[in-house]
């Protein structure tokens, strides 16, 4: 028996999905969304206010602030309305409904920025927004998840030693990368780790977070319109960039199984996927840090009109992720007329 009296005491550690049914391949995904915020970033959100609290950043009156594109202001909301601080998230229209809505009801204000850039993001408006809230009011904290040193540090102290202590055969680990922090975090772990752990960063496609050309990016979770603060390559061996119709199908076929998972999820498998089918395998442990569940995405990944509208029929038709080389999943076609107005991401 469990019993808890704030929300973030609880974090499901210890549960992996074999996917090789699905997939063909040995992946066992370490699912990260079986708390009360429903991702990993409740990790993040919980070190970063304990740190601000221990250096005396964050006081009694003090409004939290940050910028959003869903799943950590779902757990800024939750730790806030736990300890009595007010929260403000800085996202944009690309945030699911259901991850504003659960925002707002946990106590959270949420403030849309609407202006795309020239790369076809909102990153700088966002991040512009935030200072704009701190310069008017003295209370207000940014914890910047994109710079704050807490956010790697969680995932060294919780998500590595975890793996580790299940996998002390670990020969590889695929993470997706967004802020960097779940990445940094568990790649600077195994980099001292008593055995060499092949580190594999998995980028959505119109990320610059390791270089290239921006490009469009609908799903919200991973991905990044500026270089991560955070991001040490160093640590990183390989990057496997994934189109996100390859995303849409590695959920649409983990669901086909009973296994219901977000955006980012959806990614990590595709990437870990593509990477294991052009290497010989059979002996290796491999593990994927699957971050978030999929019920925010029955309006967008599971949605059958926003799929088509914005990626083309052929990526509903699929039966399931086929292996490209070097870049996830086989593309699908164009993508069809418009219907309703799509959201994008930063």
């Amino acid at each position: 028996m469990s019993v808890i009296t704030v929300p973030q005491a609880f974090n499901e550690q210890d549960l992996y999905v074999d996917v090789e049914p699905v997939f063909g391949h040995s992946l066992l995904l370490k699912c990260e969304g079986f708390n009360f915020a429903g991702s990993i970033k409740l990790k993040a959100a919980a070190e970063m206010v304990a740190s601000a609290e221990r250096d005396g950043t964050l006081r009694p009156d003090s409004v939290l602030v940050e910028s959003s594109s869903g799943n950590l202001g779902v757990a800024l909301s939750m730790i806030a309305a736990s300890k009595g601080y007010r929260f403000i998230c800085v996202t944009d229209a690309r945030c699911n409904l259901a991850t504003r809505l659960m925002m707002e009801a946990l106590g959270g204000e949420v403030h849309l920025v609407g202006t795309k850039e020239a790369d076809g993001g909102f990153l700088a408006e966002r991040l512009a927004h935030v200072r704009e809230l701190c310069e008017s009011d003295d209370r207000c904290v940014w914890l910047s998840q994109y710079s704050n040193p807490a956010n790697w540090r969680a995932h060294y102290r919780t998500t590595a030693p975890e793996i580790g202590r299940s996998f002390p055969q670990l020969d590889v680990l695929f993470m997706g990368a967004g802020t960097t922090g779940t990445l940094m975090g568990c790649a600077r772990y195994f980099h001292d780790w008593h055995r060499p752990v092949r580190i594999v960063a998995v980028d959505i496609a119109g990320s610059v977070a390791f270089g290239g050309a921006p490009g469009r990016r609908m799903i919200p979770g991973l991905g990044m319109s500026m270089r991560p603060p955070l991001l040490d390559e160093s640590y990183v061996d390989e990057v496997v960039r994934v189109e996100e119709t390859d995303t849409i199908r590695a959920c649409r076929l983990l669901a086909r199984r009973g296994f219901l998972f977000g955006g980012s999820t959806g990614t990590v498998v595709s990437g870990a996927v593509d990477w294991l089918s052009r290497r010989e395998t059979r002996d290796l442990t491999a593990v994927a840090v699957a971050p978030d569940l999929g019920e925010r995405y029955l309006d967008t990944v599971y949605q059958d009109n926003w799929v088509e509208d914005l990626y083309g029929s052929r990526t509903l038709d699929s039966p399931g992720p086929v292996p490209d080389r070097g870049h996830g999943m086989a593309a699908a076609g164009p993508p069809s007329p418009a219907r309703p107005a799509p959201r994008e991401t930063a």
